[in-house]
């Protein structure tokens, strides 16, 4: 009896072990496809604050909850079912479908950086397309929910992308490591993603809740009360509180350009390297063995200390380089072909969709 039981106490330990090895084998996994997915994540961030702007305050955050649903619902009900059944059934087809977003990032990089370079052009783009600014409530819910689909389908695009590089990065796990891996990079990047996102669109708000409270200290510790005089602890903490705020509030600006660029450059960034690996992998290496060369040149070039961030460096600007002529190419191509066939296959909406179009193509 005693040994049985101290068989079953051996066996119950090795299924610990075995247990503990593969959630730390998830975990390492997740976070080494995290890091590899890391320049879309990026891209995700920085792309997804804009839905919000032009918005009144009260609807920032409902925005970004509807949209982080939304992108909960693409990873976690359609992208992780549709990469599991890749990876049984399919796993040739991951590589061109890594490129064919890889070419969409391409595409909406160097669209950004054209309208950046010709916005007179970009502004008749957006007359031809009716963005109007909405007036009533009613126009106001459809211009709010037209949005939320808008970047949802990004988001949609983003998100394979992820799912797609996170299933790359472990060809030879199991089907339940995979599922897993791939849930907890889905929830975890979204998490991460529109977390930041509504810090970023409510931080304008904090800065001038900041900047014109008189009372910091003790709003700090629970005393809101107005009929009693701010107390020496408010009058030492408002300078830096106020002057905090009145940062916020500038910065905001300056900061939400900087995302512009920030995912610009790493739509062309990721995208141009996915093709570059894409290719490698159809035995077509010589780019990125040209680009690899030129890094180690880079390297070979500058201090030790210096050498592998000059290396990844001039690896990322080659990357962006043939993203940017990839996007470019993609430009006529989808202003031309693929933008007049969508809207010949594109089922004709009734009833306010309808009407709403028809409002847009008067203005």
């Amino acid at each position: 009896m005693a040994t049985g039981l101290i068989a079953l106490l051996d066996d119950v330990a090795g299924l610990a072990k075995v247990a503990a090895a593969s959630l730390d084998d998830v975990t390492a996994q997740a976070t080494r496809a995290g890091a590899k997915a890391a320049g879309v994540v990026i891209d995700d961030a920085a792309v997804t604050p804009r839905y919000v702007v032009g918005f009144a305050a009260a609807r920032e955050l409902p925005i970004v909850g509807r949209i982080a649903l939304g992108s909960l619902k693409n990873k976690l009900l359609f992208l992780l079912p549709a990469a599991l059944a890749l990876s049984l059934f399919a796993p040739w087809a991951i590589t061109p479908l890594l490129m064919l977003g890889g070419a969409f990032l391409c595409y909406e990089g160097a669209e950004k950086v054209f309208h950046a370079l010709f916005p007179h052009r970009a502004h008749e783009h957006e007359v031809k397309v009716g963005a109007a600014r909405p007036q009533t409530p009613e126009q106001l819910q459809a211009f709010e929910d037209e949005k939320v689909r808008g970047a949802i389908k990004t988001d949609f695009i983003l998100s394979a992308e992820i799912m797609a590089i996170t299933l790359a990065t472990m060809p030879e796990s199991s089907f339940w490591t995979q599922a897993v891996v791939l849930g907890v990079v889905g929830l975890g990047i979204t998490v991460l993603v529109y977390g930041a996102v509504a810090l970023i669109v409510k931080a304008d708000d904090a800065g001038v809740a900041l900047a014109a409270n008189d009372r910091p200290a003790s709003t700090l510790l629970g005393f809101r009360g107005s009929d009693s005089p701010p107390s020496g602890a408010d009058r030492a903490l408002r300078p830096l509180t106020r002057g905090f705020g009145r940062g916020l509030v500038l910065g905001m600006p300056v900061l939400l350009k900087a995302l512009s660029v920030v995912g610009t450059a790493a739509m062309v960034w990721v995208g141009g390297g996915i093709i570059v690996h894409g290719l490698e992998e159809y035995g077509l290496g010589a780019l990125g063995h040209a680009l690899h060369d030129a890094a180690e040149a880079a390297a070979h070039a500058v201090p030790p200390s210096l050498a592998g961030v000059v290396e990844w460096i001039v690896n990322a600007a080659g990357a962006g380089v043939v993203g940017l002529v990839v996007g470019a190419a993609l430009i006529p191509f989808v202003e031309h072909v693929a933008a007049p066939l969508w809207q010949r296959l594109r089922p004709v909406r009734g009833g306010g969709d309808a009407a709403a179009g028809g409002a847009h193509r008067a203005t």
